[in-house]
C-alpha cells in the first residue's frame, strides 16, 4: 500500500469553488490523507483562504488565480508541488476545455495529475503523450477496474457485526460525504471505533482506506463491490461502526443513487442529509425537491430500517436561520437534526447510541 501522504497538491477548481461543482475541491480542503494540500486555483476567489471561504476558519490554503501562480508560490516557500488534482465535479464529469489547457500546463511543470472525471485523461492522446514525455503519472480515479478484479454479491455482508450506518441524502451534492467523515470522527471520540466506506472519487482522493468509485463500476458488480468494501472494513479492524457514504438521492431524476447501497450493504440505521433551503434538485431547475418526510418514508420502506437523524446542510441559510431550521425539521419529522459543520456530530452520535450500545451480532 502506498504511504500517505503521497505528496503536495495544487487543487484545480477554476470557476467552481464554493459551488456544487466544486465539491471535490471542498472535500480536499476540509480533509485528505492522500496529499498535503498547498493551494486551490480559482481566479474568482484569488487571495482568499480556501478553508475560510468554505467554513469560516482559515487553514493556510490560499487560492490563486492561475496554476503558474500557485506553483511559483509553493516553490518560493520551499514546498515544491508534486500533484495537480482536479477538484471540479461538473454534471456528467466532463473535462472543460479551459481545464484541459491547464492539465497540459501541469504536465509541463512535471506535476502528477489525478482526476476523478469521466473524461479519462489517459485516453486523450495529446495528454497521454505529453505525460509520457515529461515522465509524470496520470491517474484516472473513475477508470473502470478490470472485470477480473471485481466482486459479485455473495452474501458475506451477513458476517459483518459492526453497526452499519448509511448516510443517504435528499439530493446530490448535499454533503453526505462530509457528514460521513464527521460522524466517523464523532463516534471515534465517543469511544466507538469507526471506519468510513467511501463510494465516490472524492473519498478516494481523500485517502479513505476502504473506497469504491460507484459510478465507475459495471452494473453487475456494483452490489458485490459495495458488499466487499464493507466486509473489508469489518475484517480489517473489527470496528464498532461502519459509516457508508451515500450517492445521489433515491428520488433525484439523474442520480438515483442509494438503491444499491441499501440493498447490498444492508444498513442497520440511516442518517438523512438535507439542505432545507434547497427547493429544486441539483442541476435541474423546475424539478421540485421531494419533501423530506416523503424521502424518509421511501428510505424506510425500501430498507426496512429506521432513519434516526437528519444532518443539515446550511447552504442558503443565514447563520441565525440554522438553529430554527433544525428545530423545524425536528417538529416535522420527530427526528433530531443538527448542522454538523457548525455544531459538530455529538447530537447525531447521541441518536446512534441506542444501536451502538445494544448487543452486537450479525444483521440482515
Amino acid at each position: 500500500m502506498t504511504a500517505l501522504p503521497e505528496g503536495r497538491a495544487i487543487v484545480y477548481c477554476q470557476g467552481a469553488f464554493g459551488t456544487a461543482n466544486g465539491k471535490t475541491a471542498h472535500g480536499l480542503v476540509r480533509r485528505t490523507r492522500r496529499y498535503e494540500i498547498l493551494s486551490v486555483v480559482d481566479s474568482r476567489h484569488a487571495g482568499a483562504d480556501a478553508a475560510a471561504l468554505l467554513d469560516g476558519t482559515a487553514r493556510g490554503i490560499p487560492i490563486f488565480a492561475t496554476l503558474d501562480e500557485a506553483h511559483a508560490a509553493a516553490r518560493s516557500e520551499g514546498r515544491e508541488a508534486t500533484h495537480f488534482v482536479i477538484g471540479l465535479a461538473p454534471d456528467g464529469g466532463r473535462l472543460p476545455a479551459e481545464a484541459r489547457v491547464d492539465v497540459l500546463r501541469a504536465i509541463d511543470l512535471r506535476l502528477n495529475v489525478d482526476s476523478g472525471l469521466h473524461d479519462l485523461l489517459g485516453d486523450d492522446p495529446e495528454i497521454a503523450a505529453r505525460a509520457a514525455t515529461r515522465g509524470v503519472r496520470l491517474r484516472d480515479v473513475r477508470r473502470t477496474p478490470p472485470r477480473s478484479a471485481l466482486h459479485f454479491f455473495s452474501g458475506k455482508i451477513g458476517e459483518v457485526e459492526a453497526l452499519k450506518i448509511a448516510v443517504l441524502g435528499t439530493d446530490s451534492a448535499v454533503g453526505k460525504r462530509t457528514t460521513a467523515w464527521l460522524v466517523v470522527d464523532g463516534l471515534t471520540r465517543a469511544g466507538y471505533p469507526a471506519e468510513l466506506v467511501g463510494t465516490g472519487q472524492t473519498a478516494w482522493l481523500q485517502g479513505a482506506k476502504h473506497t469504491i468509485v460507484l459510478d465507475a463500476l459495471i452494473n453487475d458488480f456494483v452490489a458485490g463491490e459495495l458488499e466487499h468494501a464493507v466486509w473489508n472494513a469489518w475484517n480489517d479492524t473489527r470496528p464498532r461502526a461502519i459509516v457508508i457514504e451515500g450517492q445521489g438521492s433515491l428520488l433525484n431524476p439523474a442520480y438515483p443513487g442509494g438503491f444499491e447501497i441499501l440493498a447490498a450493504t444492508r444498513p442497520d440505521v440511516v442518517l438523512m442529509q438535507h439542505a432545507p433551503a434547497r427547493r429544486e434538485y441539483d442541476g435541474f431547475p423546475g424539478w421540485p425537491l421531494d419533501p423530506l418526510p416523503k424521502q424518509i418514508q421511501v428510505v424506510e420502506l425500501i430498507s426496512g430500517k429506521p432513519v434516526v437523524a437528519v444532518a443539515v446542510n446550511h447552504e442558503g441559510l443565514a447563520p441565525n436561520e440554522i438553529a430554527p431550521a433544525c428545530e423545524a425539521i425536528t417538529r416535522l419529522t420527530g427526528l433530531p437534526a443538527a448542522d454538523l459543520l457548525r455544531d459538530g456530530p455529538d447530537r447525531i452520535v447521541d441518536a446512534l447510541r441506542p444501536w451502538l450500545d445494544g448487543t452486537p451480532g450479525p444483521r440482515r
